[in-house]
């Protein structure tokens, strides 16, 4: 009867349990992301077109 009076009083929770101590171990979740695929290095043809419009848009407003 216990668990029960706990469970009255407190409810019950189905969230994620355990810590989160790993949740940002600085790794890069989406390929958009990384290096080869911002420089476009990664031999996709639209790849190095978007990398292109990347640097054009990064030089838009220096002299």
């Amino acid at each position: 009867m216990d668990d029960f009076q706990q469970i009255l009083e407190n409810g019950i929770s189905f969230g994620r349990g355990g810590d989160r101590r790993n949740a940002n171990d600085g790794k890069v979740k989406t390929k958009a992301k990384k290096k080869q695929y911002i420089t476009g290095a990664h031999g996709s043809g639209s790849a190095r077109q978007k990398a292109k419009y990347r640097e054009q848009r990064a030089n838009r407003h220096h002299k």
